[in-house]
């Protein structure tokens, strides 16, 4: 699996936690799937995702979206 899959992966995961936990939980969680998000967002202008560093950093292969 590539950078860039595992990156989309744990994105929609967290997304996903946030909303649950947002439900049922306390709504501070929605937070995290604002933040979550508008990384996301960033990214796809910028092109840098710290998530995407750090999986480099520990020898997973980079895909076509981070370098």
């Amino acid at each position: 699996m590539n950078i860039d899959r595992l990156v989309f992966a744990f994105a929609g995961f967290m997304v996903s936690l946030g909303l649950i936990l947002g439900y049922w939980v306390s709504p501070y969680w929605f937070l995290l799937s604002a933040f979550v998000g508008l990384n996301m967002f960033q990214a796809a202008f910028t092109g840098f995702c710290p998530l995407a560093m750090v999986l480099k950093k520990l020898g997973f292969r980079p895909g076509s979206a981070f370098r």
